[in-house]
Parts: structure tokens; C-alpha cells; sequence
């Protein structure tokens, strides 16, 4: 038995039963190595990932394997949800050494001393194939290279070293550059790039194998409301059209997976993750209100259904990913034969099905069944809920449901969980449904009772423990949140969490001397170097959301040091964002907001319901952040107590932090909007 057995992650237990003696990474595991001077076997993955699965059975649960791991090496594993601290670094020193992609599972080899990484790679097979060297190959390998070359390991990682201290803490912004010219050139060039990607036959961005990219697609959204042409809103229709018909989605329970390994979105990797879902539930919810789109609203419901009731941990927040296997056979849940089909609908409905699913054409799963689609191209905005194909899909999913089900990975991380208290918030106000505002709530509830210490952040929920000091993106993304709550509805509690969660934030990531935020808390020991992240991956950058979240808080308390933070961030950012605008999309979004931020509209109200007429009015016809507060309070904090009026309703509204003279009615709101 090795030590991962009383481990809380899933991952992690998943492989208390190897013959390695696989350890979790801490003191004991870094001591071990140091002591016994044998380099560190580290490998990363998470309990969705297939290929993680794969390399497990092939060389963790082989016992010839295992010997060799065991006499060569300290084996360290690690979740790479629960430490994404180490998962990036580890995962761009792999990049550095090999010249090659990343990706999990993780294979890196550590020096003992100063874990500084001297070979790495991703999955390596048993046996000599896909033109990669056999696992245990490389343990001998690796091994005999590191016991005869100690003196080069040693010049080798402080090499490492100063390039990843290089690329993962830039230098801060010429001074030279008006902040202002650098942005409007930044997104000029960011949008040029994202529609030059655009796929025009399938939508997405880019090629094989293809991902939603929610945090390039958010950047579509909120470029195409300054663009003149449409073009970047016409494709990001097209987009999440072809996407919702797609095999990316799941067509029986609504929910998304993670990619397609084509282009042309037929064959998903079948994992499904909370984080894809959180982002993409209010782009269909808005996209199906901006476009009056039909399609989109069905997607946008569909998600919501299938994070209630596949994802949905009670009172305690979401679950973090659904597993690409099953059984270990990947997709082996999802995809049906013809008979399958036949035997489960009657004629009538099976006809149709078959048609409108593809089943009528050669299977497109490993020659031999079918994961769903819809036909495309279709006409736009065609529903994707015809009432007898509804009635079809929910027959097979029924069936679905007797099969031996993927695993669920329920903890719960703060990070992917205030992703989707934000995208409860932004769908509930989008498609006018309270009972989304009310899931974003209970979110909200869940990480206060269970990772909230008081003046700190926990980044895990599992097994009835908080774990982990949180990192930049729990912090950034629980801002942002609870700031989209407030405008859905006004708390004062939420508003004192708010100011709590950016003091935090503050106190713990800053770089005060240059600008711009740490990945990891100040108080938490990391090797080789703290990150300082600027890059999208799948989800957005925590300095970007840190920047638009500092930036709102500020204009909405009248807080100037806030708003001093964002653009020393923003400054410390813009040299990486101008490398790769397209690779930067979040922080593109950013920058745009803190440079022409949106108005701000701050509403009380004597009389509720005139209070909320006028809320509502605001949210349909403009695009503007909003609060409405109630009655006049002089005890709120900032300049929220000065906003004092005993008419039945009072508006200010506020660009930057510069506030027009208060309107009483709408007639007198309109003019000052319509300026």
C-alpha cells in the first residue's frame, strides 16, 4: 500500500492500489528525496483524463514497472485540479526542455534538491510505439544519465531556472507608452487576429483537435459590441450554433464536453468538465438574447439541466468533472448502434431520429456506432428541441442511465465554482429566470460556510474538508461573482464579502513593486518560482478577471486604490498581451473595460417596485452594469453613502469615477444615457 489510500482527491486514491510507491507531494515525500539523493518521478493528472487512465494501466499497475519506479525513484503524484500551482510550472518547464505542447498526464524527473525538472514528457507507453520510447526505457534512461552527470544537472537547472523566472514574471510596462494608445492598438490587433481564426464552414477557432475556447469566445462577444462590421458577432453565432448540433455536445443530458478531436466537431474526448459548462451557459443565454435565437436559449437550458442534476452536490457547490471512461472503454456510455436505437424507440420515432442524428450515414465511432449530432448545416436559429426528437432523446436517455456510468469527480474547487455562480448570474438575468439567480446564490453560500475562513480563501471542498490555500483564480473569479450577484441583487453582506475577497486578494498576490498578481499566495512555498499568469487556457487569465473585477469594485465604491491596482496590473500585462492578442483574450476584454469602462448605474428606491421598473428597464435597453441598492443607506461603505434621496426613485448614473446629477425618473435617466 502506498500513501495516497487516505488522500481526499480521486485522482490520487484512484491509485492507492498501484505497486508504486506512490506518495502525495509534501514535506515527508521532499525530505525522502533529499535524503536518499534520488531525483523525484512527478507525474500530474486528474481522474477525468483518459490517457492518465491509460499510462496507469499500462505501467502503474505492472508490477515489473512499479520495481523499477520503486528502486530508482521518490514517486510523487499529484492532482493537478488540487495544485495547479505546480501544474503550471511544471507544465511549462516540460515545454522549455522538450520544445513541445503539454498536457496530462504530466511525466516530469526532479532534481532531489531544488525540484528544478532535468527530462520531462507527457504519457509514455509500455511498449515501443507511436513513435515513443518504451516507459521503462526512459525510467533507465533518465536514471542513468542523472547518476552520471550530476555536475551538468546542476548547470542545467540553473538554466531552467532563470527561463522560467523569465517567462513567468515579465518585466513591467515602458513607462513611455501612453496606457491608453497601447490598448486601443492591443484590441484593434487582438480582434483582427481572433476573426482571422475563425473557422467559416464548421465555426470555432482554429484546427484539430478543437476546443470551445470560452475565454476566446467571451472576447467575441464583448469585442463585437464595439466592432462596426458584425463580423465577429456573425461568427460567434455560427460558432455556438454548429457547437450546440455538434458532437461536442452531449444530445441526451445537454451538457458539453471538454473538446472533438476533429475539426469538424464530430468526436468528442469525452470528459466533461464544470468549467467548460460555467462559461459557456451565459454565452448562450446572452447570445440567445442578443440574437433572439431560439437554438442558443435551448443550449443555455440544457446546460442548466444537466449541471443540476448530473453535477449538483446538494447544498455544498458542484462537482468538478465527469470521466471520459467508463468501464475502461472511452465513450463506451455515450455511443449507440443502430440496433440500439431501433430497439429502444418505436418506428415512428426511430425514422426520424436516425435522420436527423445521422444514424442513416456509416457510423462515425471506430466504424462501428454512432455518437450523436445533429445534421448541420441547418437554418439558423432552427430549434434543436422538435418536440418528437425531445421525446426520442429523453426515451434513450433513460435506457442510457441502466449502463455502467464514468465516474464523478464531486470535489469542489472554489475556482470552477465561482466560474459558475458568475454564469448562473449572467444567464438568470439574460433569459429573466430567478431560480439561475438562485443557484448562483447558493454557490455563494457554499464557499462562505465551507472555504471562507474569515479573512482568508480554501481552494478545495472534498470529503467534508477544505484543503488548500487558495490560489489567484479563486480569489479573482469569487470577486467577479459576487460582483455579477450584486447586480442581480443587492446584499450588503455580499458587499462586504466583496470588499473582503479584494483586500485578500490584494494583501496575498500583489506584486507591489511592479504590478500585477502572483498565482499563489504569498504564504505557500512553491519550487523553482511564483507564476505570474497573464494567458487564456480553458479558463480565463486571473490577473484579467482580477483587473475587470478590481476595476468594478472601484468605480462602484469610489475606491481609488482598487482601481490603482487594476492598471498597475494592466500596465505589468500589456508588453505579453502585445506578443499574443488572440492568446491574451481575457485580458484584451480587460484592458478594453479599464480603458472605456461601461457606465455604472447605482438606483435607490423608496418605493421598491419603482425601483425595480427602472433596474429593469436599464438591463434590456443598455449595456451597463447596475445595481439597485433599495433605500438611501449613508451607512454603506464608500460613496454608496452619498448617494441620499427621499424621492420614490433616484438614479446615478457614473463613468469611471465621475458621476452625472442624479435622475428621477426614466424620461430624465434616458437623456442622460442616450448622451
Amino acid at each position: 500500500m502506498n500513501r495516497l489510500g487516505n488522500e481526499t482527491s480521486l485522482y490520487l486514491r484512484q491509485h492507492a492500489d498501484n505497486p508504486v510507491r506512490w506518495q502525495p507531494w509534501d514535506e515527508k515525500a521532499l525530505t525522502e528525496a533529499r535524503e536518499q539523493d534520488r531525483p523525484i518521478l512527478l507525474s500530474i493528472g486528474y481522474s477525468a483524463c483518459h490517457w492518465c487512465h491509460v499510462m496507469a494501466h499500462e505501467s502503474f499497475e505492472d508490477e515489473e514497472t512499479a520495481a523499477l519506479m520503486n528502486r530508482l525513484f521518490v514517486n510523487v503524484k499529484v492532482d493537478r485540479e488540487e495544485r495547479p500551482d505546480l501544474d503550471r510550472i511544471y507544465q511549462l518547464a516540460q515545454q522549455m526542455l522538450t520544445g513541445r505542447g503539454g498536457g496530462w498526464p504530466l511525466t516530469v524527473f526532479l532534481d532531489p534538491d531544488g525540484q528544478v525538472p532535468f527530462f520531462a514528457g507527457t504519457y509514455f507507453p509500455r511498449e515501443r510505439r507511436y513513435g515513443m520510447p518504451a516507459f521503462k526505457e526512459v525510467l533507465q534512461a533518465v536514471h542513468g544519465w542523472f547518476t552520471e552527470n550530476r555536475e551538468d544537472v546542476g548547470k542545467q537547472n540553473a538554466k531552467v531556472l532563470r527561463a522560467l523566472k523569465s517567462v513567468q514574471q515579465p518585466g513591467p510596462h515602458d513607462p513611455g507608452i501612453p496606457l491608453d494608445e497601447a490598448v486601443t492598438t492591443l484590441v484593434r490587433e487582438a480582434a483582427r487576429q481572433i476573426h482571422s481564426r475563425h473557422d467559416a464552414v464548421n465555426g470555432g477557432y482554429g484546427s484539430a483537435p478543437k476546443f470551445p475556447q470560452a475565454p476566446l469566445l467571451e472576447a467575441v462577444a464583448a469585442l463585437g459590441e464595439i466592432e462596426s462590421g458584425r463580423q465577429l458577432h456573425a461568427g460567434l453565432e455560427f460558432t455556438l450554433e454548429q457547437m450546440a448540433r455538434s458532437g461536442l455536445r452531449d444530445h441526451l443530458d445537454g451538457g458539453f464536453f471538454r473538446y472533438c478531436v476533429d475539426g469538424d466537431w464530430t468526436i468528442p474526448h469525452f470528459e466533461k468538465m464544470l468549467y467548460d459548462n460555467a462559461q459557456l451557459l451565459p454565452l448562450y443565454a446572452e447570445g440567445a438574447v442578443r440574437w433572439n435565437n431560439p437554438a442558443l436559449a435551448e443550449a443555455a437550458a440544457g446546460i442548466a439541466d444537466w449541471l443540476r442534476v448530473e453535477m449538483q452536490q446538494g447544498e455544498d457547490g458542484y462537482a468538478a468533472s465527469i470521466d471520459a471512461d467508463a468501464g475502461g472503454e472511452e465513450g463506451g456510455f455515450h455511443v449507440w448502434t443502430r440496433d440500439q436505437v431501433d430497439s429502444v424507440l418505436e418506428a415512428a420515432q426511430a425514422t426520424p431520429f436516425r435522420s436527423a442524428y445521422g444514424l442513416d450515414e456509416p457510423p462515425n465511432f471506430e466504424q462501428k456506432a454512432w455518437h450523436l449530432q445533429l445534421r448541420r448545416p441547418a437554418q439558423k436559429g432552427a430549434p434543436l428541441d422538435e418536440p418528437s426528437l425531445a421525446a426520442a432523446r429523453e426515451r434513450l436517455r433513460a435506457v442510457r442511465e441502466s449502463r455502467l456510468h464514468p465516474s464523478l469527480d464531486d470535489k469542489r474547487l472554489a475556482s470552477w465554482n465561482a466560474l459558475l455562480a458568475a454564469g448562473f448570474s449572467r444567464a438568470g438575468k439574460a433569459l429573466k429566470r430567478d431560480d439561475l439567480v438562485d443557484r448562483a446564490d447558493a454557490i455563494i453560500d457554499f464557499i462562505l460556510r465551507k472555504l471562507w475562513t474569515g479573512d482568508r480563501l480554501l481552494a478545495v471542498y472534498n470529503a467534508g474538508q477544505a484543503r488548500f490555500e487558495a490560489y489567484l483564480d479563486d480569489y479573482a473569479y469569487l470577486l467577479d461573482a459576487l460582483l455579477l450577484q450584486l447586480q442581480s441583487r443587492w446584499n450588503r453582506e455580499r458587499l462586504e464579502f466583496a470588499v473582503r475577497v479584494a483586500d485578500a486578494l490584494l494583501a496575498h498576490f500583489e506584486d507591489a513593486d511592479h504590478g500585477g498578481f502572483f498565482f499563489s499566495d504569498a504564504s505557500v512555498e512553491v519550487p523553482m518560482a511564483r507564476s505570474m499568469i497573464f494567458q487564456d487556457d480553458a479558463t480565463p487569465a486571473g490577473n484579467a478577471v482580477a483587473i475587470r473585477a478590481l476595476n468594478r469594485l472601484a468605480r462602484l465604491l469610489g475606491r481609488t486604490d482598487y482601481q490603482d491596482a487594476a492598471e498597475r496590473c494592466a500596465r505589468r500585462a500589456l508588453p505579453v498581451a502585445h506578443e499574443a492578442p488572440a492568446g491574451h483574450a481575457s485580458l484584451v476584454v480587460a484592458l478594453q473595460e479599464l480603458h472605456l469602462p461601461p457606465p455604472h448605474l447605482v438606483i435607490t428606491a423608496q418605493e421598491k417596485a419603482a425601483g425595480v421598473e427602472l433596474k429593469s428597464w436599464a438591463d434590456s435597453e443598455y449595456r451597463l452594469d447596475c445595481y439597485l441598492i433599495g433605500p438611501a443607506d449613508p451607512t454603506l461603505p464608500g460613496i454608496l453613502g452619498d448617494y441620499r434621496s427621499d424621492k420614490p426613485v433616484t438614479a446615478w448614473l457614473c463613468h469611471g469615477m465621475h458621476c452625472l446629477p442624479p435622475a428621477y425618473s426614466r424620461q430624465e435617466l434616458e437623456k442622460l444615457l442616450d448622451r
